[in-house]
């Protein structure tokens, strides 16, 4: 199903993540250290910017390359991987719907990770309904007066640049705008890390704006697109997200499948016992019809089909459901073992549960798959 120049770069980016993330991610998680030097060590090898254009050193890949490049980096560190995935989407919408100056100002700096990119949709009270956020954004001259908060939103307080979606006229999706925020700008600050069951690798926080002053060139597009904007990234991040929960799976089920031939009970190593044995087939199985599902709904999204966005509501859906229940019978298999740090599979049971919350919930998602069926 891969060329020869996808498993080169699938090696690439499992070989990275098995050398450089794998034996430091429980200290990343227990210390909830951001591993900012191993993201840029990533970047240099393309990471940064997979599906952003060539011009300003992005890679040039397609969704399908990126699903195979998360899948294999998320072996190492779900948490990490799944960061590089929101940089990867932020700088997406500057360079798809940026102006000339925006591009160029940014992307040099964005692909190499010399700044480091947040994503802002959600609010304290818009998660699923994104369109109702209470955010504003009111012209004075030539700059904007930016108020309100975002909430979980990851890289908070350490991210150079910060893409937030913002209203700016009347209330509901026509009324957003997208906007790009640097750090420094007056008026923006940042609430305390949230205190996480998993995802500790990336710090997660609160961004407040107040009476935040954004210059109007750092608007993306014109006002109103933002929300369109937003939806449209979607899409991708949803099977990026897919992309790194089923690499976590994997290397769960790796590490079962080795802890099931060597545990030995009643005589015998546990791998022995039918009912383990048809519960590994069973695991096997839902792993390679989650890659699948994830393939097929990553080469729609390449290909413009009209239903892409049904299908990557699908693809978010099964897959992070599958391999988070994957996940959690390699901790079973474990035993007491399982619920252990030193084992690992915790960690990844732990990282795992919020992709079936984040980029629209499981929910949601059957609300869009729904929405496409009788659409029809």
């Amino acid at each position: 199903m891969l060329s020869d120049e996808q498993i080169a770069i699938q090696d690439m980016a499992r070989n990275f993540a098995m050398d450089k993330m794998a034996p430091h991610a429980a200290l990343w998680d227990e210390e909830k250290i951001f591993p900012v030097d191993t993201l840029r060590e990533m970047a240099g090898l393309g990471f940064a910017g997979i599906y952003l254009q060539d011009e300003f050193g992005g890679s040039g890949l397609s969704r399908f390359d990126a699903a195979v490049i998360f899948e294999a980096l998320s072996m190492g560190c779900t948490s990490t991987a799944a960061f590089m995935t929101i940089h990867n989407m932020a700088s997406w919408v500057i360079d798809g719907f940026g102006s000339p100056a925006q591009r160029e100002k940014y992307l040099p700096r964005l692909t190499s990770m010399q700044l480091i990119a947040s994503y802002c949709l959600t609010e304290p009270g818009s998660g699923s309904d994104a369109s109702a956020m209470r955010s504003r954004a009111v012209r004075d001259g030539d700059h904007y007066i930016l108020n309100g908060t975002k909430a979980f939103i990851s890289g908070a307080g350490t991210s150079d640049i910060y893409v937030a979606m913002v209203g700016t006229g009347k209330d509901g999706s026509d009324g957003i705008s997208c906007f790009i925020i640097e750090k420094d700008t007056p008026g923006l600050s940042f609430g305390a890390n949230e205190k996480k069951m998993g995802w500790n690798s990336q710090p997660t926080a609160q961004v407040i704006f107040e009476d935040c002053r954004v210059p109007v060139e750092n608007r993306i597009g014109e006002e109103g697109e933002g929300f369109k904007f937003a939806m449209m990234g979607l899409d991708g991040g949803r099977l990026n997200i897919a992309a790194c929960s089923l690499g976590t799976a994997q290397r769960a089920f790796d590490k079962a499948l080795a802890y099931a031939k060597e545990r030995e009970q009643f005589g015998q190593s546990i791998a022995g016992f039918q009912a383990m044995q048809f519960k590994l087939a069973d695991m096997a199985t839902e792993l390679e019809a989650a890659r699948l599902m994830l393939y097929h709904a990553a080469q729609s999204l390449d290909a413009n089909d009209p239903q892409k966005t049904q299908k990557s509501a699908m693809a978010k859906r099964f897959v992070t459901d599958t391999c988070f229940n994957i996940a959690n019978e390699a901790l079973q298999i474990h035993g007491g073992y399982g619920y252990l740090k030193d084992y690992e599979v915790e960690r990844m049971v732990r990282d795992l549960r919020v992709h079936q919350i984040l980029e629209g919930t499981n929910e949601i998602m059957r609300v869009i798959i729904s929405r496409g069926l009788l659409r029809a």
